[in-house]
């Protein structure tokens, strides 16, 4: 941004009403610039394209599990996560204005809000499912073919931004659904009151190797809350591990266990430096 008092552009995947748009804006909110990108790979690219100065990517669903395209996306870019934010995710079922439930053959969402979804479909087997690119542009396209047959699955937001009915509320099969989404800046600037860390490291080929880098958390009783492995690109078979650890950065204890670390990797990288978000509640 060159004018420091303009709002900061906020790229995300989806069209207005994703459950993204709300994460940005539980996150930094309302004044913010939000701007929506179709693919995970215009989101990643649109900061260097000058579109937008942040991006708010998710990164892992409490039911799905990680969002595996972003952890590849963000290992290619040289972005750093300077914070985080946990969304409650609950899934409405949204119709044309003057629609009712029974009325509903089709249901149309992204396939990961579907698959949250099932016990809704197994209690409605004439409604069929129709997998789309997101949720928000599916309660757009509903509410503007205003066929009351058709309906989506989103967010209540999607519905006030573009005029749907909710036909029915929290279809999700838990309730216990959280999404995790990490804020990516060109800045590595560590913010005050850091407590995360989150790194990739590819580790020495050779036995042992994952045992002998994670012992050094252990010994300095450092939690490490998340591992991930991802395919190395070019190296068949061979693993880049992800690490979440909470500790604070600048920690001598931290540092040592870095330098531990580091010493049983070919390459480790620093993603971020951040303030945890509170744990979500289930009740």
């Amino acid at each position: 941004m060159s004018d420091p008092q303009a709002k900061p552009r906020v790229a995300f995947q989806g069209e207005r009403g994703a459950f993204s748009e709300e994460a940005a804006v539980k996150l930094l909110g309302a004044q913010i610039d939000l701007v929506p990108r179709p693919t995970f790979e215009a989101m990643f690219a649109a900061i260097g394209e000058g579109a937008a100065d942040l991006i708010l990517a998710p990164v892992e669903n409490s039911l799905a599990g990680s969002v595996y395209r972003c952890y590849d996306l963000l290992l290619e870019s040289q972005l750093h996560i300077t914070a985080e934010v946990i969304l409650p995710i609950s899934h409405h079922l949204i119709g044309p204005p003057g629609a009712k439930l029974e009325q509903v053959r089709s249901v149309q969402s992204h396939p990961v809000a579907l698959a949250q979804c099932t016990k809704f479909f197994e209690q409605h087997p004439q409604i069929k499912r129709v997998a789309a690119e997101d949720t928000g542009g599916s309660v757009r396209e509903i509410v503007s073919a205003a066929d009351p047959s058709r309906a989506a699955i989103a967010s209540r937001r999607a519905a006030e931004i573009y005029g749907g009915t909710i036909l029915q509320s929290h279809l999700e099969d838990h309730h216990s659904n959280f999404t995790r989404f990490l804020l990516l800046s060109q800045s590595a600037a560590v913010p005050k009151g850091a407590n995360k860390i989150s790194l990739v490291a590819f580790l020495l080929h050779q036995p042992g190797a994952l045992f002998h880098a994670l012992e050094p958390m252990a010994q300095r009783g450092i939690n490490l809350v998340k591992i991930e492995s991802r395919p190395i690109v070019g190296h068949p078979f061979e693993y880049c591990f992800y690490l979440d650890l909470m500790a604070p950065p600048d920690a001598p204890e931290t540092q040592a266990a870095l330098k531990a670390l580091q010493n049983y990797t070919s390459e480790m990288r620093v993603l971020g430096c951040y303030v945890a978000a509170p744990p979500p509640s289930t009740d």
